[in-house]
């Protein structure tokens, strides 16, 4: 083998090394530095004051409540629409594309459509007084109303992005032979325990990425929070934009933006390690 060819690999590995050095390891060093640095000298001073602020407290609550209520409910939908998607004798096609739609529309439009739909003189007031169920136009999103304001965004959330976990599981359903479900179903398996026995197990590789995926961009929901409750609704990556814009204080919004990356980190490594699947179990 020539020099030329033993270099090759590399040479073309590199711009992409480059690009993923440019824009994401510098601003991760540069974050990194500045949450520990306070006029110019090696401090925890951005952190404490990070874990002192008011808002700390309530914006690490909802952020941890909108991962665990949104992302089992996504995992739990996108199977059974995936699910459903494999029985259609026809149309298959269709459905998804219709399914998929919200991939397609951003984060902070997907929270104004939302809004439009919540607020006090919206669809859902309207529709609620037109039945007669409501007397006047009833607020749903403020800070007196958390619980209806938390199911409004876990129900924007929702509907942005389940569409993404269907995706990754109707990719991964493609990947199972059908020579398994045929051999189950001619020893007299019942659809539950081929669903059970079979479509699960093998569906661990996908499921584990559509759970690293959903859950790292659940920790960093922001926009569709920000349209729908503002500041009502604290949650981590909003702290970190308040500090950042409105406060003007770099150190403390890099401190944020540090455990966000700490605990998206936290949980994928236990992903990785409790769905973790032997080379011989994949399909």
């Amino acid at each position: 083998m020539t020099l030329r060819s033993r270099l090759l690999p590399y040479l073309l590995l590199a711009p992409s090394v480059a690009f993923l050095a440019a824009l994401f390891l510098v601003p991760l060093v540069q974050t990194i530095s500045l949450s520990f640095m306070e006029d110019g000298t090696p401090s925890l001073a951005n952190y404490s004051r990070m874990v002192s602020d008011i808002n700390f407290g309530p914006a690490v609550r909802n952020t941890f409540l909108l991962v665990l209520t949104v992302v089992p409910i996504q995992i739990v939908m996108a199977l059974a629409m995936a699910m459903m998607l494999q029985k259609l004798p026809r149309g298959r096609d269709v459905a998804l594309w219709i399914w998929t739609i919200p991939l397609g529309i951003s984060d902070l439009a997907a929270g104004l459509v939302w809004l439009a739909i919540l607020q006090d003189r919206g669809y859902l007031n309207s529709a609620l007084y037109g039945l007669g169920l409501i007397d006047g136009p009833t607020a749903w999103l403020t800070y007196e109303t958390p619980v209806a304001l938390f199911l409004g965004v876990v129900v924007a959330e929702v509907w942005r992005a389940t569409a993404i976990v269907l995706v990754i599981l109707v990719a991964g359903l493609q990947l199972i032979p059908k020579e398994y479900k045929e051999a189950a179903e001619v020893f007299g398996a019942r659809p539950w325990t081929i669903f059970t026995r079979i479509t699960l197990p093998l569906l661990k590789p996908s499921l584990q990425t559509a759970l690293i995926l959903r859950t790292v961009l659940a920790f960093e929901v922001f926009a569709v929070v920000y349209a729908i409750g503002g500041t009502n609704f604290p949650v981590l990556v909003g702290e970190a934009y308040n500090w950042q814009r409105n406060y003007q204080n770099t150190g403390v919004a890099a401190a944020y933006a540090m455990l966000i990356v700490v605990i998206s980190l936290a949980a994928t490594v236990v992903f990785l390690w409790a769905l973790r699947t032997k080379p011989e179990q994949q399909p």
